[in-house]
């Protein structure tokens, strides 16, 4: 007997969803930094366990968009609840209850999908701090379970795997045993250049940019990627090059070692900047980048 179960991370930017989805498949398929909306689109990650195929949805942070990018990124976030059995809400320790939690709160007790409540950064939290927040959400609507995790070293994510199977059915299963996300290879390039970006650049200029790949040819020993990196305004793009090309060099090495990781062959790994303006406000510009049109719709 085979068995399914889609389920769906969400919560506020930089709360760790990425974290929690990377340790729950023990690869890595989603992009971290330390700098919150990072994910910007549903990353299908996929673990088949013994009997059960685990479908995870990580989906970008639940924010106040601030331009159309982030219209699209909360509209992404808000239609994985109904696409899923089992929604895992991943908060902090700490957290309030504001505006953002108010309106997912509202969102779940309208779509009947069961929620499962995981309090995160347990390994630098106290427990009358980690008491309080559990006490403080489960005040406001009813919860499947409550787990108290830490994303960053995996504690307690056996639990989880425990309350999930609750939900799972019998079914067969969607994809193959062997495969740990539905993400094109083309994708997951851009998303691992876009991450190096992240980690590499300060303050909001990787907010402003955006990675397409011109080029992706396979051989039985390469890869041979071309990528254009698009940000902002014309003064951000020396600052992405860097000194003689310093930083632009460094972004590559270090995007090219997680390919060649991910993809299992050398990759050839060709970068260039371009600029293209205020484009986060464009929804053509936007489309065109990969992120779907009609997701706009009422925004």
């Amino acid at each position: 007997m085979t068995k399914t179960l889609f389920a769906a991370l969400i919560g506020r930017p930089n709360v760790g969803k990425s974290t929690l989805l990377n340790h729950l498949l023990g690869e890595k398929v989603s992009i971290v930094s330390n700098k919150p909306q990072t994910t910007r689109t549903k990353i299908t990650g996929i673990l088949t366990k013994d009997e059960t195929q685990y479908v995870f949805l990580d989906t970008p942070g639940v924010h106040k968009p601030q331009n159309k990018l982030g219209s699209f990124m909360v509209k992404e976030a808000n239609n994985a609840v109904g696409d899923v059995d089992v929604v895992m809400w991943l908060v902090e320790s700490g957290d309030k209850i504001g505006p953002v939690e108010s309106s997912l709160i509202k969102k779940f007790s309208t779509s009947d999908v069961p929620v499962i409540l995981l309090v995160n950064k347990t390994d630098i939290s106290k427990a009358e701090e980690i008491g309080n927040t559990i006490l403080r959400f489960s005040s406001e609507m009813e919860f499947e379970a409550v787990i108290p995790i830490s994303a960053k070293n995996g504690e307690n994510v056996d639990a989880i795997f425990e309350e999930l199977d609750k939900f799972s059915f019998e079914n067969d299963w969607i994809f193959p045993d062997d495969m740990i996300t539905d993400q094109p290879e083309r994708v997951m390039a851009a998303e691992i250049i876009r991450e190096k970006l992240l980690l590499t650049l300060d303050k909001e200029i990787p907010h402003g940019t955006a990675v397409v790949i011109e080029e992706f040819k396979e051989s039985n020993t390469m890869i041979s990627i071309r990528a254009e990196i698009f940000c902002e305004k014309a003064s951000h793009k020396p600052i992405i090059i860097g000194k003689g090309g310093a930083e632009l060099k460094r972004v590559g090495t270090k995007a090219r070692e997680d390919m060649e990781r991910f993809f299992g062959v050398k990759v050839f790994l060709d970068l260039w900047v371009k600029v293209k303006e205020n484009w986060r406000e464009s929804e053509v510009t936007i489309a065109n980048f990969g992120y779907k049109k009609d997701e706009f719709d009422g925004y």
